[in-house]
């Protein structure tokens, strides 16, 4: 897989499906990448260790898919770190200004674009690539930071955070931002959050960058897809096999 896959597909005219995974095991991981376009490893709320981490990104460029990682608040280490196990791209949670996005951003990037230290060696065999060289000069034009919209200050910011030059675009989670900006509490298919949705696509999509958007259903995900989302985390690993067992439990009982 090339380092700028994702990249080229969050570019394209087909809405991007990642799978979205709590869990660390790599059969699970290698399951998902089967139907999915991108593995998405939700390390804010997962199960994952460092290691769960490391293989699951390496599982998913050896089938050919790109890795996300989501890191936890403020982790712009392993947000780096993430990218040497091979992610391509990385969500930073609770991002709440352009600074905070800045700062997510050029942490991905090496210099003199960024911050980025440099020590590629995983990535760098991962990709097939000749020389840490290679990688760099790719890895500057293709990773993807994806900065989190799910605060009021960063629903009001949105302008300024989608005009910091090395970020990638925006992840928006319509759980956190329903809480945010709504009057009814958690509700992310509220009127309010269905509403804030639309601005934020569209105006990700005026700044040139790159929209994504977490659905808890498939029924969500089309809502989001029509709205013109690039990618669309669907569901999760949890949920689907908890959803599965119910299904099949009921189905036998009834």
């Amino acid at each position: 897989m090339a380092v700028d896959r994702l990249h080229q597909l969050l570019g394209g005219p087909q809405t991007v499906l990642s799978a979205w995974s709590s869990l660390g095991d790599p059969v699970v991981h290698e399951t998902l990448l089967r139907s999915f376009d991108v593995l998405t490893l939700d390390v804010q709320h997962g199960l994952q260790s460092i290691d769960e981490i490391r293989e699951g990104c390496a599982r998913a460029v050896l089938m050919g898919k790109p890795a996300v990682v989501r890191v936890p608040i403020g982790d712009l280490a392993l947000a780096a770190r993430s990218l040497d196990f091979g992610a391509t791209g990385v969500i930073l949670p609770m991002v709440e200004g352009p600074e905070d996005a800045a700062a997510f951003a050029r942490a991905l990037c090496y210099a003199p674009v960024g911050t980025r230290s440099y020590g590629p060696a995983r990535a760098v065999d991962l990709f097939g690539l000749d020389s840490g060289k290679t990688y760099m000069d790719l890895a500057n034009r293709s990773i993807v930071s994806l900065a989190m919209i799910e605060t009021a200050s960063a629903f009001q910011q949105i302008d300024a955070i989608l005009a910091v030059p090395e970020l990638g675009g925006i992840f928006v989670g319509p759980s956190d931002l329903s809480m945010a900006i709504g009057t009814n509490g958690l509700d992310p298919n509220s009127t309010e959050a269905d509403d804030a949705a639309r601005t934020l696509v569209a105006k990700a999509k005026a700044a040139g960058k790159a929209s994504a958007i977490y659905a808890a259903t498939a029924a969500d995900a089309r809502r989001y897809r029509e709205m013109g989302y690039a990618m669309i985390c669907v569901a999760s690993d949890v949920a689907l096999l908890r959803a599965a067992s119910n299904a099949i439990v009921h189905d036998i009982r009834a």
